[in-house]
Parts: C-alpha cells; sequence; structure tokens
C-alpha cells in the first residue's frame, strides 16, 4: 500500500511510518519544515514538503497523488490557540478531504480525539480543539470516503504497552503514542475498520486482538 501521513513529523505520524515501511508499504510523509526531512527519511518515508494551511487544492492534490491512503495525523499542538485549531485540526483534515477526492484516493483513515464533537460548548482552546476535529470527523463521515475515525485519549510518549481498550467510549486515561500507531497500521490495513468510529484508550486486550472485531 502506498500510504501518505499528514502532519509527517508529529509523535504518532513518525511511529507510524516506521511500522509502515517495516511492513514493506511506501510511506509519503507530508511536512512543513524541509528542515524535518532527515527524521522522516530515517523511518523509511519519503518527506514532501507542503503546508496544508497555507496550500491551495491542487498542491494538496499533488502532494498525496498516486497515494492508496491517507492518514491525517497532523495537529496543531497543545500551545496554539483557537484559530490554528480551526486551520489546522479541521481545515487542513478538510482540505485533505478534498484532495483525496479530486485524486481518486478512496481510503482515509483521521487521527481524532475521544470527545470531538462539532458542538461542543466553550470557547477555550482545547473546547474547540473538540469542534474543530468533531467537524472534521462529520465532513469525512459524509464524504464518501473509505474512513477510519480513531479516538484516541490522552496521549503520551510512554513506551508501548501492547494492549489497549476499543470501545464506542472508553474510559478516560493515558495511552502511548507507540500504542495508537499500532492501531492505526492494524487498521488502515483491516477492512472491517472501513465505515467505523472508535475510541482507544488504556486497555489489556493485544492490539491485533482489539482492532480485529470492529
Amino acid at each position: 500500500m502506498r500510504v501518505a501521513i499528514a502532519g509527517g513529523h508529529g509523535k504518532i505520524a513518525l511511529r507510524l511510518a516506521r511500522l509502515l515501511t517495516e511492513d514493506d508499504h511506501e510511506v509519503r510523509a507530508l511536512i512543513r519544515n524541509a528542515d524535518h526531512s532527515a527524521d522522516v527519511r530515517k523511518t523509511g518515508a519519503e518527506p514532501v514538503v507542503v503546508d496544508l494551511e497555507e496550500a491551495d487544492e491542487v498542491e494538496t492534490a499533488k502532494a498525496v497523488e498516486g497515494m492508496d491512503a491517507i492518514v491525517f495525523a497532523a495537529g496543531a499542538g497543545p500551545g496554539s490557540g483557537p484559530e490554528r485549531k480551526w486551520t489546522v485540526d479541521y481545515g487542513a483534515a478538510a482540505k485533505l478531504i478534498a484532495a483525496a477526492l479530486v485524486a481518486k484516493i478512496s481510503r482515509y483513515v483521521i487521527v481524532s480525539s475521544q470527545g470531538a464533537d462539532p458542538n461542543a460548548e466553550g470557547d477555550d482552546a482545547f473546547t474547540v480543539y473538540l469542534q474543530a476535529k468533531g467537524r472534521a470527523d462529520e465532513e469525512l463521515q459524509a464524504s464518501g470516503l473509505e474512513y477510519t475515525i480513531v479516538r484516541p485519549t490522552h496521549l503520551t510518549d510512554e513506551p508501548p504497552v501492547g494492549t489497549v481498550e476499543i470501545a464506542e467510549q472508553v474510559e478516560r486515561g493515558d495511552v502511548s503514542r507507540d500504542d495508537v500507531a499500532a492501531v492505526l497500521h492494524k487498521a488502515l490495513l483491516e477492512p472491517q475498520t472501513i465505515g467505523k468510529t472508535f475510541a482507544v484508550g488504556p486497555g489489556d486486550v493485544p492490539i491485533a486482538e482489539a482492532v480485529a472485531p470492529i
């Protein structure tokens, strides 16, 4: 499979890229900063510089041309304000949905967040983040693409444990980015996850077993 990962220098994206290339898939990592190219190449992925906040539809479609699937793992980050939640967490995701349709890429996996809700009440940065994520999820669900929406709980850089809980809603808690990347890897390759939205949190079910019955 040829996979484009948006937010290609992000912590989940780098982990996912390595898992995919080790599994003999071709990975194209979309990054906004050319200085990050070396880190991307270490995973076996090909870096492509494109600023998804600024790129037009033609440039965005060109960045993913020839791919079989898109994984949206970009994010404005915890230090950003409400405006960038809309331009990145929603806007960049929506731009790639449009690009996927233009480039005839049917598969689209998005890293969302548990609690994502376009109608969440409030205007603080975290609530706006949930609103932006929720709106992106809704747009993806309505796009006609073969989508999977993955909603992890609080992310950490702790070592992977290899087990998770997957359900429509899970208990809040910490989940390793390594384990979320492993869930994305499995979900991307499992047809039964198409058209599904699920949360991922700490649990005791091996990842392959947790993904399989979705």
